[in-house]
């Protein structure tokens, strides 16, 4: 059937004879119509216009690995959970697909020898290792515990997440596809800032409207959508965007207004600053919606860390910023909160502090390996804790717990010997030190929070070993660079 549409294309368009080609061009038009209409019947006008974009999509990340990556930033950021509404057994989400198809294409460009030669990293072998001994813990935990599609699904994402740092430093080899990527995190960042803010000041119940219109990529429905402090419709309302979980769109914005900030003191800015700032502005904001506390204290600590390193101005900034939220009426709410979790006196704090004990007890029954993903074996005990590093180890016990600590320390001994490199280059320096700030405010924030290695929210994993690719590329980019002036 292909080949006749070919054939019927040709004719219609390189016919000799006009009546012919005028003949074709109509059977060729009428088929079009034929099939487009029933798509239409079938599909429903929402789910055609979908199909083409995603077609489109899927043409465009088919040919470059760019896009490819394009594609899944820009889905982290404005629709991290939206699954195609097909039931195959498993809903893939988009994000699903976007990594596969820019895995495949990478794949195939490795096979077809058209990708170059494999580049390496000091951090390969200990991700590497890493990854092994979550596959590890993963199987001995199905010991106690079955597995189910879904727990299959969710685990295979969260490799597939951690592997995407191989995928940025093999296909980011240049500056332009660095700049790139760069771009579409502060704009992705900035327009999901955006939705949260208006989705915030919204009446609640055109809120609830607008976000339950994503029911069609399976994204839940109803009054449930809105999320409060401590789950409590009388106190505040917390902005989520379309993250569902404010927490989860806290650990976003740590990332993109960490990586924005920088560019405003930079050399050569990738945007003029006036739209840097506003975009920042947008991104603080909606930090504040999300009455996050965590992602707060992990912002603040990677800014706090690049302003002593880097750019003094910024520190004078955060102060300066610091003292106005402090003596703000309207932010008098969100201080008190602050306070009170630094005293450990609200409900939520009280909450972490009892999932602590309880991660600890877990981690000592099972020290080595942990009690894997699907479920431990006590039945007074329970899987999950809001702290990164003691969910990696009742996960994958004090050697996955290990690995990765090896893996951060690594990097950030790897970015302390660059950073003078990075200094010189105007081109990467807010780039280096942005990426700087927002992994080191990842790890902070991690403290508090755990949704950077959890599989439930897989896209939060991907962004996070998506960051580190980044800055390995920005170093090497950087080091290159220093080495041709030398000679």
């Amino acid at each position: 059937m292909q080949k006749g549409i070919v054939d019927i294309m040709q004719i219609a368009l390189v016919g000799s004879r006009q009546p012919w080609r005028f003949l074709a061009t109509l059977l060729f038009c009428l088929l079009v119509g034929v099939v487009g209409g029933a798509i239409l019947a079938l599909l429903t006008p929402i789910y055609t216009a979908a199909l083409v974009i995603g077609l489109m999509g899927g043409v465009l990340m088919l040919q470059d690995t760019q896009w490819g990556l394009i594609a899944v930033i820009a889905i982290i950021c404005l629709l991290p959970f939206a699954a195609v509404p097909l039931n195959m057994g498993f809903e893939p989400t988009f994000l699903d697909l976007a990594l596969v198809a820019t895995f495949f294409v990478w794949l195939a460009r490795i096979a077809t020898r058209r990708q170059g030669p494999l580049i390496g990293s000091a951090l390969a072998l200990p991700i590497i290792a890493f990854v092994a001994i979550i596959i590890t813990s993963f199987i001995a935990g199905l010991a106690h515990a079955s597995i189910t599609l879904t727990l299959l699904r969710r685990f295979a994402e969260l490799i597939l997440g951690v592997l995407t740092f191989f995928l940025v430093i093999n296909c980011v080899r240049t500056r332009t596809q660095l700049r790139q990527l760069v771009l579409v995190l502060i704009l992705a960042g900035a327009a999901a800032s955006l939705i949260g803010v208006f989705l915030y000041v919204l009446p609640e119940e055109w809120a609830v409207r607008a976000l339950s219109a994503l029911r069609v990529v399976r994204y839940p429905a109803g009054s449930g959508v809105l999320r409060y402090v401590e789950d409590n419709p009388d106190l505040p309302l917390r902005a989520i965007s379309t993250s569902q979980d404010p927490n989860v769109l806290g650990g976003l914005l740590i990332l993109v207004t960490g990586l924005t900030v920088p560019q405003l003191f930079s050399r050569q800015p990738l945007l003029p600053r006036k739209y840097l700032a506003t975009m920042a502005g947008v991104m603080f904001l909606c930090l504040v919606l999300t009455y996050s506390r965590g992602a707060m204290a992990g912002l603040a600590v990677g800014l706090l860390a690049i302003s002593i390193l880097r750019y003094r101005r910024l520190g004078w900034l955060i102060v300066a910023g610091a003292m106005l939220f402090l003596l703000l009426p309207q932010t008098q709410v969100y201080v008190e909160r602050f306070a009170e979790g630094v005293q450990g006196e609200d409900l939520a704090t009280q909450m972490r502090f009892g999932e602590y004990r309880d991660a600890l007890t877990l981690i000592l029954r099972h020290p080595w390996l942990g009690v894997g993903f699907a479920g431990v074996p006590e039945i007074y005990l329970y899987l999950g804790v809001s702290n990164v590093y003691l969910l990696i180890g009742e996960e994958t016990g004090l050697i996955g717990l290990g690995s990765f600590l090896l893996i951060i320390a690594v990097l950030l001994t790897r970015m302390w010997r660059a950073r003078r490199a990075a200094r010189s280059d105007p081109s990467l320096d807010a780039t280096f030190w942005g990426l700087s700030a927002a992994l080191l405010g990842a790890l902070a924030g991690g403290v508090l929070d755990h949704y950077f290695f959890n599989m439930a929210f897989p896209h939060a994993a991907t962004l996070f070993w998506l960051y580190v690719g980044l800055a390995v590329v920005t170093m090497r980019l950087a080091e290159s660079a220093e080495q041709a002036h030398a000679v």
